[in-house]
């Protein structure tokens, strides 16, 4: 549970830095290795996963829900 909080803590700090109308981009590694970059567009209120997977291109999703885009990055770091 601790780990779920931890991500929504970092997505909703992502929200209130970006109040200044520039998007923000933040890493989600596991063991030194990125398994995915989270951008929160402020405009349109929307995060962008673009998720890394070994020797293929990277696949963009975007999620409004900031609950949905948590569980998401929890699956992709366990």
């Amino acid at each position: 549970m601790s780990q779920l909080q931890g991500i929504l803590t970092r997505l909703k700090n992502l929200q209130e830095q970006s109040a200044s109308g520039e998007p923000m981009q933040r890493f989600f590694e596991v063991n030194g290795e990125r398994k995915c970059q989270v951008t929160y567009q402020p405009k349109s209120e929307m995060f962008e996963l673009e998720v890394y997977q070994d020797k293929e291109k990277p696949k963009r999703y975007q999620f409004d829900n900031i609950d949905m885009i948590t569980i998401e990055i929890f699956d992709l770091i366990q």
